[in-house]
Formats: C-alpha cells, structure tokens, sequence
C-alpha cells in the first residue's frame, strides 16, 4: 500500500508512505485490510500485489481507535488471493507467529516470533489520548513499512495485523487482534465507521504499591481514577476522581479517588486489563458492576456504558 499525503501548509507537493495489507473475502466482497495510520489523510492510494501489478484504492470504512482500514481496489478476480481470519482468543503466551510486510519498503518479508503477551494498550495520536485496547504483543520484528500487514499462526491464518505505531520499539512489535477485525469490518464496510467503542468516562493509572502507601490502602492493584469526566457513564452512577495531588517517587500523582478492581467479577488489575475487558466483552448500553475500594471500603456500583465522544486527552477509557 503506497500512501500520498499532502503537506498541511498546502504545498503543491507530496510525501510518500508505504504501509502493508492483505485480502480478506467478506460475504463475496473482496477488501483490503491495512492499518488506518497508513491511509490517514491520503490523497491518493495505490494497492500493489505481489506479481507487480498495482491499482488505485478507495477507504471504505476506517477506525482510528483500532487502527484499522478497509480498502477496496478496481482489481480484476484473478489478483485476489484471499486469507482465513481466525479468532485470536485461542492465542497463548508463547505460540509461534509469523508477520508478513514490507518493512523499510522490502516486499514480501517474513518475520517469526513468538506471543509476547496479550492485551497490552497502546496510544497513537490519532486517538486523542484513547487506548488502543487488546492488543498483541510479539517478539517478531515490526519496522516502518509492516504496518497493516498479516500476523499469522503457523496454519497460515490471520490472528491480527501488525502496527508499527509504537516508534523505536527494539526488539518487539504490536499487532490489532483479529478479534477486533471480526468484530469491526462489517460496520466498516457497511457505515465507513465502527461507533460501538464502550466509554466508562474516566482517567486511570495503575495502582502500586507506592500509590497505596500515600493513600493508605492495602490494595496494590487495580485501577486508581484520578478523573471523572463530568455526566459521564462513571460520574452518573456516582464513581468518584481524585481530590488532592502528592508527590510519589519523584512525579505528581493525584490521589484519593476510588480504586477499580474488578468489572462483573472479573478481577482488573491495571489499565490493560480494564481496557481490554471493556473493549472484547462489553458495548455501548450495556450496564456493568464495577467494583471498587475506597476508604479501604469495597463496593459495587451499577454503570450503563456510554458510547465513545469525539476524541478527548481527559477521557482514557
């Protein structure tokens, strides 16, 4: 996938960025499936297959909170050669995986590694500050170029596609789980858009030990809200932030606010762990029991998830 953007100021001039993809057949309909930080604010995209020949590319639905895109090109039939997207919930801590790109511009290359971890969150700057929840971590290696490219298990089957977001990244790569992409590319193709991302309306960091210790607390897991954002989902059903500010090994912490520990039972222990629950297992609508500490006290409050707003550097999860 070569990329052509025009430079903000108006130049009459073009930059040039090089991403991967693959084909997916989705109800009979042939696409291309790349990361959305490849094609974001393109002027012109081009698709070219491995045989050389290339063609013009349309977005036919995007996701930045997900970094994905779905394109569709004029290609004939005969130039599709289509992969099998599994579920990545039957993935494990140390499966075998293979990433398949063109990283730096080199066609075709292949990398193997291993699952790192699952569930990690990461941000890109074209989300506003939301995390990019779930997300795969591996140790094959992921440059400039693989983004939007196949990650797959040794059958061949696709259980995510890699993202090269994260800059200066030694030794390890990220990959959007083919979850997300089952989950998505419907409403991708259909509306252009995904609008089910579920919203909590709060700001979190992780708890440790140190944070505990200011606070006066036995619990060194979970969740610590800082902020609650105002009529949100969390603030509605009476969530509570942060109320002062210390100094904690060097940084300012804001501290004294509840203490997420657990969504319907499910123990959370820090941020990726919230994030990716509330990004596989819940929706907008839907009303989860949360539970958390405070004054050393648990409790259990009923929230109804609202729908993600536009992007908002106060508005983590």
């Amino acid at each position: 996938v070569i990329v052509h953007h025009a430079p903000p100021w108006g130049c009459p001039h073009y930059t040039q960025v090089q991403g991967s993809g693959f084909v997916y057949n989705f109800t009979g309909q042939m696409v291309i499936l790349t990361n959305y930080h490849v094609v974001h604010n393109a002027i012109n995209i081009t698709v070219t297959f491995m045989n050389g020949n290339g063609y013009a590319a349309t977005v036919l639905g995007s996701d930045p909170y997900a970094d994905l895109a779905v394109l569709s090109t004029d290609a004939p039939q005969s130039e599709y050669k289509p992969l099998e997207i599994v579920s990545s919930s039957t993935l494990k801590v140390g499966d075998p995986v293979i990433a398949v790109g063109n990283p730096f511009g080199l066609a075709g290359s292949v990398t193997t590694g291993i699952v790192s971890q699952l569930g990690r969150t990461i941000t890109e700057e074209t989300t506003g500050g939301y995390p990019i929840a779930n997300v795969i971590q591996i140790t094959a290696p992921i440059n400039p170029g693989n983004s939007g490219g196949p990650l797959l298990n040794y059958r061949g089957q696709v259980v995510g596609i890699t993202t090269a977001i994260v800059k200066n990244s030694q030794g390890l790569g990220f990959a959007i789980p083919s979850n997300t992409i089952l989950r998505e590319i419907g409403a991708l193709i259909e509306n252009g858009t995904y609008n089910k991302h579920p919203w909590l309306g709060v700001e979190v960091i992780d708890m440790t030990y140190e944070i505990a210790t200011a606070m006066k607390v036995n619990i060194t897991y979970g969740c610590l809200i800082v902020h609650v954002v105002s009529d949100g989902p969390a603030d509605q059903a009476g969530l509570q932030g942060g109320t002062q500010q210390v100094q904690i090994a060097g940084k300012w912490v804001t501290i004294g606010g509840d203490i997420i520990i657990a969504i319907n039972q499910t123990r959370i222990t820090n941020i990726d762990a919230l994030a990716a629950y509330l990004e596989e297992y819940t929706l907008p609508g839907q009303t989860i029991n949360v539970t958390i500490v405070r004054n050393n006290q648990t409790m259990t409050f009923a929230v109804e998830l609202g729908t993600r707003p536009p992007p908002s550097p106060s508005s983590m999860s």
